[in-house]
């Protein structure tokens, strides 16, 4: 039975064990969000000497002369937008702004780069850069929830999809917010090396091997308050009152709950 296009754009690649000196290339730039930037130097630039084999070379690009990302740091980079003509795989975090557009160098070292084979991973808003380079048209992408209607209107000849952790899609891997860079990451590990390498990792950073890329991004279900006390709460007012007969409508009482 043939897989569905959803299925397709989430299921990894076959393994490929022979890359040698993959250079990973993450982008940096002012109003660069924290969070997704280091995911992507945790899991690509940190040694792994539970492996016998070389890890990726990971580097930073800078797009900014002087970046200063959310939260007020300040971020070394490696050099400059020339970084991407060497990169066998890009990563671009969430992006300064979906109304920001990206400046004609950017824009055109990932056509470039696009063009040439390179792969391209985008977390959260980062898709904004591909979407305002047209590198998008008429292809899949996703992004967080709280971007899916704005880039539906700013994008339409884009399909994008609401309710996936990750789309890869044309050698363009985009992902949701936050944890589900994660995610995309260890996407692209499997493809790259299978499942086994990708569970070491995986364990290392004390999270599930495997969120298939179809999984909705979160589920709408809000905790129920209390109707009355906590049955601790109950048996604390028992105690203060073991002076007196306890019946069991002053337990119903005291906890909100029927006789019952």
């Amino acid at each position: 039975m043939p897989q569905s296009a959803q299925q397709a754009d989430t299921q990894p690649h076959e393994p490929n064990h022979h890359v040698p000196n993959h250079h990973v290339v993450v982008l940096a730039y002012d109003g660069l969000c924290t969070f997704e930037f280091g995911i992507a130097l945790e899991i690509f630039s940190l040694p792994r000497p539970e492996f016998d084999f070389p890890w990726y070379r990971c580097s930073i690009a800078g797009v900014d002369p002087h970046i200063r990302a959310m939260g007020g740091f300040s971020v070394a980079v490696d050099a400059g937008m020339e970084l991407l003509e060497e990169a066998d795989t890009i990563i671009i975090p969430g992006w300064r702004g979906a109304d920001a557009v990206p400046e004609p160098a950017l824009r055109d070292a990932i056509l470039k780069a696009h063009a040439r084979g390179c792969r391209i991973v985008t977390i959260c808003s980062g898709v904004f850069v591909l979407a305002h380079a047209g590198i998008l048209q008429n292809g899949r992408a996703t992004t967080h929830w709280r971007y899916i209607d704005k880039f539906r209107a700013m994008f339409p000849e884009t399909e994008i999809v609401d309710d996936v952790l990750y789309v890869d899609h044309d050698n363009i891997i985009t992902s949701a917010g936050s944890s589900a860079g994660i995610d995309a990451c260890l996407h692209v590990i499997r493809s790259d090396h299978g499942a086994q390498v990708t569970n070491t990792v995986a364990r290392r950073l004390v999270m599930p091997p495997h969120r298939d890329g179809g999984q909705a991004q979160y589920v709408e279900a809000p905790i129920q308050e209390r109707p009355g006390k906590s049955i601790a709460a109950v048996l604390d007012w028992a105690r203060e009152n073991l002076d007196q007969p306890i019946e069991i409508n002053d337990l119903s009482r005291q906890s909100g709950l029927s006789q019952r």
